[in-house]
């Protein structure tokens, strides 16, 4: 969930790491601070709040110092305060660490150390790591870190300083991701790569269970716990650093949405050929593929709701049945799967803890999993047996949108390879869908220009506070993904209902005036919509659709009509979303609110 960022070489560190925490932001922003050596001692400095409140404690000038750590919180154990901000400290000051993560013994911990004299001063876990640390220190930073790891569980990135080891920074991880950056002559530490990325792209990916030593003269990877040197192998960053920047465009996700036709082109790319799908490039057993007699798709939140449509697009192409879970609840419910089972694991970061702990336990039971990741080297990326990445690039803003669209691409690439390998559908068929599929962002530009009419839209609905999203079919796993897109960054209570079950209850809640999202863009339910439509248009319901080009009906039951362009039934989600996306994001500005960063999110949730 949070942020960390560490700096050790020939400038002052405080600039360089406060630059690296705005980077990182979007992780997790109830709470700032930098620990820094300086004239001997260990100067830290944190805020509740954000950035620009950790600034104003910061004068660059008191400090020259060339070492330091820093990090971004977002609130696990304690609720946001400066006493609970990172960087923590012991007792007397000699250590500050930060930390992602959580620390699941901390409790036991934390009573045997107060125990034996320790005080505390916030209600952290992370806070048991310098008391920890303190405890174990013989004079050596590494092998007093070697020793906290030995005793402590959970998942975590976790970055320590020592004043009596005033040029060395000593990082380990386990579940949280943690990257290592080679500049000329000075070491960088990130959470995650845009964070170093305008300094140096040579960077080290560390893996679970190993640490890294950095000093003025290297960065040396170790295993934790013995201290094995590793040879680790250097990661080149091919995107530019202004693909995190905003880039003109007055939010993240607005630029995100209007970037999704280039991930969607990048994630298409070379996936197709004369043959119809090209298993080398997706790199998944074609075995599996051929045996596989069902598929469980594991996610969460926003890609939870891509693995929904993936349901429909696998069953309908590839004829194979199709389970759709929510991580957290997976490894709970003791699933039913074997060596035959196909499991798809999608996680825009690749470090959703969630869907990780879902990803091993399905390999527990013997099925192989296929992960649908945005980033190469990533935790879920290692660890599944394969991978298909979805090309979007840096994605900020905590409401997902081209991540999403390219999970979308990235199913139905599935379902086609799966249609592929147990002759489910004839060639024709695929490489016609393929087509379809290849002209799709193009079709996402012309949706992209009805911007002028969402917005004219969103002011009719800014001032409500429930907004109801229906649909029929594959709709209906849109209008889910719809919904979430409104609640989370506008704030407006929104609800998805499957068009059917109106009458099952829904009714109820449906009043004069009240907006009404209406997904029409499925043919072989259309009249069935319609009727649903008419339902609560009966109630006096401000209806809104969305439905495909030259759909006349639809107009005559609707206040406004976003239109798409025509496309093969399984594409229409990537298509209709983007409306959705567009509505729920000017809406927000309407309502001003923080757009990028909404309130009590994190873009990557790397704790359960």
């Amino acid at each position: 969930m949070c942020g960390i960022v560490g700096y050790i070489g020939g400038k002052a560190a405080a600039p360089i790491l406060v630059e690296g925490l705005k980077k990182l932001e979007y992780r997790g922003y109830d709470s700032a601070g930098v620990a820094v050596m300086e004239a001997g001692k260990i100067e830290v400095r944190k805020a509740k709040g954000k950035l620009a409140v950790l600034e104003g404690r910061l004068s660059y000038c008191d400090f020259g110092s060339q070492i330091g750590i820093g990090h971004t919180r977002w609130a696990t154990h304690g609720k946001p305060s400066d006493e609970n901000s990172h960087p923590h400290q012991d007792c007397q000051g000699d250590f500050a660490v930060v930390h992602n993560g959580i620390v699941e013994n901390f409790q036991s911990l934390k009573e045997d150390l107060i125990a034996k004299g320790h005080t505390f001063k916030s209600e952290t876990d992370t806070e048991v790591l310098a008391h920890l640390v303190e405890t174990f220190y013989e004079g050596d930073l590494e092998a007093a870190v070697h020793k906290v790891v030995g005793v402590i569980e959970g998942s975590y990135a976790m970055a320590f300083l020592c004043r009596l080891e005033p040029e060395k920074i000593v990082a380990v991880r386990k579940d949280s991701p943690l990257v290592v950056g080679l500049g000329d002559g000075e070491y960088f530490l990130a959470s995650d790569i845009p964070a170093i990325l305008a300094h140096t792209r040579r960077t080290y990916i560390l893996n679970d269970g190993e640490m890294a030593v950095l000093t003025a003269e290297g960065a040396v990877i170790k295993k934790a716990g013995s201290g094995e040197v590793i040879a680790k192998e250097v990661f080149e960053v091919k995107w530019d650093a202004v693909a995190a920047e905003k880039g003109g465009y007055d939010h993240f996700m607005i630029k995100e949405i209007y970037e999704q036709p280039k991930a969607l082109r990048d994630t298409i790319k070379g996936r197709f050929n004369e043959d119809g799908v090209n298993l080398d490039e997706i790199g998944i057993d074609t075995e599996l593929l051929r045996k596989a007699n069902k598929v469980v798709i594991v996610a969460c939140g926003t890609a939870y709701h891509a693995g929904l449509v993936g349901k429909y697009v696998i069953e309908d192409l590839a004829r194979i049945p199709v389970e759709v879970d929510i991580a957290s609840e997976f490894r709970y419910r003791n699933p039913i799967i074997n060596k035959k089972t196909l499991v798809i694991v999608v996680s825009q970061s690749g470090e959703t803890a969630d869907t990780l702990a879902a990803l091993r336990e399905a390999q527990s039971k013997g099925a192989k999993v296929l992960a649908v990741t945005n980033v190469v080297g990533s935790t879920i990326a290692r660890e599944a047996d394969s991978v298909l990445y979805t090309w979007a690039g840096p994605e900020i803003a905590v409401a997902s949108t081209k991540a999403y669209t390219t999970q979308l691409a990235a199913m139905l690439t599935v379902a086609l390879a799966l249609a592929q390998c147990q002759c489910a559908m004839p060639c024709s068929e695929i490489k016609a869908i393929a087509e379809s599929l290849k002209a799709i962002p193009g079709q996402v530009e012309t949706v992209l220009a009805q911007a002028d009419k969402v917005k004219e839209i969103s002011e009719q609905i800014k001032g409500w506070d429930d907004v109801f999203f229906i649909g029929r079919s594959i709709d209906y796993a849109v209008a889910l993904e719809g919904s979430l897109k409104l609640k989370e960054i506008s704030y407006i209570h929104a609800e998805a209902y499957a068009a059917g079950e109106l009458k099952h209850g829904t009714l109820a809640l449906i009043t004069d005036n009240i907006p009404v999202i209406a997904l029409a863009t499925q043919e072989q339910v259309l009249d069935k919509t319609v009727s649903n439509i008419q339902e609560v248009k009966a109630r006096d319901a401000y209806v809104i659709a969305v439905a495909q080009e030259g759909n006349k009906e639809i107009a005559k039951f609707a206040e406004h009509v976003l239109t798409i362009p025509r496309t093969h039934a399984a594409l229409t989600p990537i298509l209709a979303v983007v409306p959705l996306q567009m509505l729920s994001y000017y809406t927000a500005v309407a309502r001003e609110c923080d757009v990028d960063k909404p309130r009590n999110l994190a873009k990557s949730v790397t704790v359960e």
